[in-house]
């Protein structure tokens, strides 16, 4: 119900007693529904700005018009106000936030300074303090290119620890010049540190000066008659002249950045943002996001930020295109600075990425185009009701019967949703032979747990009339008055394009050959067979990984991994006594007598 007058006196109201201290506060309109959440330095002064109405948005009048009660979060600081507004949004999903849907993750590189001789490896996950992580890199190809170029100029260890302390000679990469053998001795601990040393300078963008001290290490070594470490040193520094020869000139000098640019139009904005780190581009990434209620370019670069680093490691820089309202409290939070440029190289450098948000934004909306043409064409072959805004794809996967799983896949007028797709274990191990038993029971479990929000318009299942009769078979005690099922079988010669389609008291037909309702329809099968493999091939790799530890009771990941490290098999462990076992740090004598007594029944 809008009444700004009600709204405004409601505010004012709550003006009164709101603290003068960084927090979270809540917008709260009729039956307690959330309207709006966000944060501040002081509270007060932040509520105090809504009662100037005519300084407001269209959008945001219409909120306080709203407001029929107020609530308020105190917090310890403008770090913490960021965290706790970011997770009230994801579990309230209030009417006037822009709601970012940010399930990336993205690859950082570790060292684990605790080690001895640390590895440098790619990272995922929850970070840990006595590591140091350097990153983001906006795809797993861009952190194994650093990692290359790392194992050539420093020849850091890359292997695994329970190879790392059971290897009795060199491997490849040190005939191949990619490591230096700290396995074997063939490298002081002190001298592998100024490697790693070296490696985290090379990271953090000090590429020039650590050329001029390996030039002098290079003399030195020359002088003292050390050729053969002279050679060492001098291919080191002709593998940076050759990255310093491919680096972009544009990033030099900009040792930690995330440059981010926005664009908008047909009711979409892109938020396009690069990474750069150590003066080296380590990707770039684009961010889709419908406008909702009016909002402006300023609101939505201002709440992504928001929402964006609460999950990922800030830069010492955050170059935006857009000057921001909340730029002091976002700067304080994040222990970062925030600017915007009008003139310079640096200002060129914003402008070329806004520029990308809108090229990504073009493609977006050509693709979004072809799709929904796809759609008016599969609502006319398949005389649809309505075009289908949810098609769920199946697809099963096996080997001979073992590591059965089925796949769901999640299209829409806007895409994959590849945050919908679902795994089915085959819980009944007598149909894992079975394709058809095996859809059945696929679809009945989806069936049970569907909702009206999930419930899909068409169902697109791989098989043929088979697969068909038998999914309606099992879904007869349930509504499908709303719901098409049509299943996708191979054509002629199990040529692609020449696939028929199937749906109960219909003729079976084929599309046009080569059409792009043929393609697309390809697509979102295949789609549903990658999704399927793939599901199955990590199944099966995961069993392979197990072992007879994972039976011993109180033997988890950790303590798995901690044996395994120490004795190097699980054959060394089934021979170790209580006393050998009970040697590891974390492990009682308890535990020890359990391992023992399970190998020794």
């Amino acid at each position: 119900m809008f009444n700004l007058k009600l709204g405004l006196s409601i505010l004012k109201q709550n003006v009164k007693i709101a603290p003068e201290a960084p927090g979270v506060y809540r917008m709260l309109g009729e039956n307690d529904d959330v309207l709006y959440v966000g944060k501040a330095k002081n509270i007060k002064k932040r509520i105090v700005a809504y009662t100037r109405i005519d300084q407001l948005t269209i959008r945001l009048q219409r909120m306080v018009a709203e407001i029929r009660k107020m609530e308020f979060i105190i917090v310890e600081n403008e770090n913490r106000a960021l965290i706790v507004e970011n997770e009230l949004i994801k579990k309230l999903h209030p009417k006037y936030n822009i709601l970012l849907k940010d399930d990336k993750s993205y690859p950082y590189l570790m060292l684990n300074l605790q080690e001895d001789f640390p590895a440098l490896r790619k990272f995922r996950g929850v970070r840990n303090n006595n590591c140091r992580y350097f990153g983001p890199y906006a795809s797993a190809t861009a952190v194994n290119e650093v990692i290359d170029t790392i194992q050539k100029v420093f020849q850091l260890r890359s292997c695994r620890d329970n190879v790392f302390n059971n290897r009795e000679r060199p491997c490849l990469l040190y005939q191949i010049k990619r490591c230096s053998a700290p396995c074997v001795g063939k490298i002081s601990k002190e001298n592998y540190m100024l490697l790693v040393k070296d490696v985290i300078d090379f990271l953090d963008g000090k590429n020039i000066d650590m050329q001029e001290k390996l030039s002098r290490q290079m003399q030195d070594a020359s002088n003292n008659e050390n050729f053969e470490q002279a050679i060492v040193l001098r291919e080191r520094i002709k593998a940076l002249t050759g990255i310093q020869a491919h680096a972009n000139l544009e990033y030099a000098g900009l040792k930690s950045v995330d440059i981010i640019g926005i664009a908008f139009k047909d009711g979409w904005f892109c938020i396009e943002i690069f990474f750069v780190r150590g003066g080296q581009n380590c990707g770039n990434i684009p961010y889709f996001i419908r406008q909702t209620e009016e909002a402006t370019s300023a609101e939505i670069l201002d709440e992504f930020l928001s929402g964006f680093y609460a999950n990922h490691i800030p830069p010492k820089e955050i170059f935006v295109s857009e000057p921001l309202e909340n730029n002091e409290l976002l700067e304080s939070a994040l222990n970062t600075k925030i600017m915007t440029f009008s003139k310079g190289n640096k200002y060129k450098l914003v402008e070329n990425v806004q520029k990308n948000a809108e090229a990504a934004i073009e493609r977006r909306l050509a693709e979004n185009k072809s799709i929904h043409q796809n759609l008016e064409e599969m609502q006319r072959y398949f005389d649809l009701p309505c075009l289908p805004q949810r098609i769920e794809i199946y697809d099963n996967s096996h080997n001979q019967g073992t590591y059965a799983v089925g796949a769901m896949v999640v299209a829409t007028p806007e895409g994959f949703d590849k945050k919908s797709y679902r795994t089915f274990n085959i819980k009944n191990q007598e149909i894992t032979n079975d394709d058809f038993a095996m859809m059945k029971e696929v679809l009945k479990r989806r069936f049970e747990r569907m909702s009206p929000e999930n419930k899909p318009d068409v169902i697109l299942l791989d098989g043929g009339l088979g697969q068909l009769h038998a999914v309606h078979e099992s879904l007869k005690d349930y509504d499908l008055s709303s719901i098409r099922i049509i299943a996708i079988s191979k054509g002629v010669d199990r040529n692609a394009g020449k696939e028929f389609y199937h749906q109960v008291g219909k003729e079976s037909f084929a599309l046009p050959y080569r059409s792009a309702i043929a393609f697309y329809l390809q697509k979102l099968r295949d789609e549903a067979h990658r999704f399927a493999i793939g599901t199955h091939r990590k199944k099966r790799a995961k069993s392979m990984t197990k072992s007879d530890l994972d039976e011993i009771e109180g033997i988890g990941s950790r303590r798995k991994r901690d044996l395994l490290n120490y004795f190097g098999s699980v054959a060394a462990i089934k021979d170790a006594s209580v006393e050998d076992i009970i040697k590891i740090s974390g492990i009682s004598k308890k535990t020890a007598e359990n391992i023992y007594n399970f190998f020794h029944k």
